[in-house]
């Protein structure tokens, strides 16, 4: 269920609200696959089904950095900014793995608004998510990304 806010400055004091959780996505071999030709990131355990059988994950696993970056795909299903010119993403702190994703698993994402403050003319968001597994009790990371919103007028 995605939490919405009708403007940017609706965000101060929000600090503390639960977002979530996300719809169910299913990381395929072929997500991976694409991820390590565009990052040039091959490794065996990521991408040689035969090999990765016998390996440490008894199975190919997606790159950390690949379910990191599905954190862009799952903000939008957390939360919604409305009244704004631009926004830009300024980057992401505490940044940790904390279990494999493996091939064939589905993952979803919750969130916690952590921090806002307003900075040069704008209001800066900080969402904690948190990647989780389906049926692990260990999320697969979680990650404190940094949103700026421009308001409109």
């Amino acid at each position: 269920m995605t939490t919405i806010f009708d403007r940017p400055q609706d965000l101060i004091g929000a600090e503390g609200t639960q977002l979530g959780p996300t719809e169910w996505l299913t990381i395929d071999q072929a997500r991976v696959d694409g991820f390590a030709e565009v990052t040039e990131d091959r490794q065996w355990i990521h991408v040689d089904v035969k090999r990765a059988q016998s390996g440490p994950f008894g199975g190919t696993i997606a790159h950390g950095y690949l379910t990191m970056s599905l954190v862009n795909h799952f903000l939008p299903q957390l939360i919604e900014v409305r009244g704004f010119t631009h926004a830009v993403n300024v980057g992401a702190d505490r940044l940790r793995f904390l279990n494999p994703v493996r091939v064939g698993a589905r993952i979803r994402a919750t969130g916690e608004i952590v921090g806002v403050e307003e900075i040069k003319g704008a209001v800066q968001s900080v969402v904690r998510v948190t990647v989780a597994i389906e049926g692990e009790e260990k999320p697969a990371c979680v990650v404190d990304t940094i949103s700026r919103y421009f308001p409109e007028g």
